[in-house]
């Protein structure tokens, strides 16, 4: 099931404050104490369990220190998820968002908790995956992505949400501002592939609603048939953009068992054993369903490792400079090496 701990040091919040401000906006809630727990995955937005006796609700709120501008913006995901859940229903409904930094010390949301397991690094006790659950699973993560591009932004409201128009140019040129601000250590290997990329811009096919984060940890699956997805979560980064843009973010969390240790130590997860499904035959299932050109896809992969590695720079450079404490991201200068190193490799290549 989706684990909880307790509240980690110096990322709690004032409970009775926060409970008397659910009351004034959810009507119907038991009598009772609220408890907080958090939820442990994630190194960006941090997320809270809330419960008072048998309801059950989930808070988000941005990360400490230092964000960058328009980044983690709570209410602009409050905003997509109340309306995309009408058009995408495994986006879970919020219930409200709160400005008032004087409540939490920052801006949050509270949303509907949907219960379910989370994948990360095992199988939940007792599962024993076989070759059709994980290929289940992996079928699972391709049709569920091809159902959001699927969702018309317009009739959902969303037509507003992004410019589409130059989306992975401005990609390709933020993501490597951001490297280079986040910068800690000389990568020899980051100029030439910056350069790679910069000058192989593909086509992208006709925008649809694109999650920017998707990958087997944002979705929670139903604990009696895991190949049954109950919600899919993180939608902080969601915008009208380029699906294979989509794909790819997935493909570069997806491990083989014939990858290096080191690229499967950078985010470590259930699919490196055997029975589920290649990169290569998640592509091949994701042009099948959609219907849409996948010829370029090397480029897409080779830039989503790109982007993993920036996204870890972030991280890293925060933690190096301070401003968190979190011991799990002392190793991510490491990983950030890995992922620049193997996406130049694959540069040259034409591998997924």
């Amino acid at each position: 099931m989706t684990d909880t701990i307790n509240v980690r040091e110096g990322e709690g919040f004032d409970a009775k404050e926060v409970e008397s401000y659910l009351r004034e906006r959810i009507e119907d809630l038991p009598e009772g104490d609220l408890k907080v727990r958090q939820f442990p995955s994630g190194a960006s937005n941090l997320t809270y369990l809330l419960e008072i006796e048998d309801w059950k609700g989930v808070l988000r709120r941005p990360p400490l220190g230092p964000i960058p501008p328009k980044a983690h913006d709570m209410g602009r995901e409050s905003g997509i998820l109340s309306k995309l859940n009408a058009a995408f229903p495994l986006a879970p409904k919020p219930y409200f968002f709160c400005d008032d930094e004087a409540i939490i010390g920052a801006p949050f949301y509270v949303m509907e908790h949907r219960a379910g397991v989370v994948l990360n690094e095992s199988f939940p006790k007792g599962v024993e995956p076989d070759e059709k659950l994980c290929r289940g699973i992996s079928e699972t993560l391709v049709d569920t992505l091809v159902e959001l591009h699927a969702v018309d932004p317009e009739r959902a409201g969303l037509e507003e949400l992004g410019r589409p128009e130059g989306f992975l140019e401005r990609q390709t040129q933020g993501w490597i501002s951001r490297y280079d601000k986040a910068k800690t250590d000389e990568i020899a290997e980051v100029e030439p592939l910056t350069k790679w990329l910069a000058a192989n811009i593909p086509d992208s096919p006709p925008p649809t609603v694109i999650h920017n984060d998707y990958k087997l940890n944002n979705l929670v699956l139903d604990p009696d048939d895991l190949t049954q997805v109950r919600a899919v979560l993180d939608w902080e980064m969601t915008t009208i953009g380029d699906p294979l843009f989509d794909l790819a973010v997935s493909l570069t969390y997806w491990i083989e068992p014939e990858d290096s240790e080191d690229l499967k130590n950078v985010m470590p997860t259930v699919t490196d054993i055997l029975g589920f499904l290649s990169r290569k035959q998640l592509i091949d299932r994701y042009a099948q369903k959609s219907g849409r050109d996948l010829s370029e896809m090397h480029w897409y992969v080779v830039f989503g490792y790109f982007k993993l590695a920036g996204i870890l720079q972030q991280i890293y450079a925060r933690w190096k400079a301070g401003q968190t404490k979190d011991e799990r991201f002392a190793t991510f200068g490491d990983r950030v090496k890995t992922l620049i190193l193997h996406a130049e490799q694959l540069s040259r290549t034409g591998d997924v």
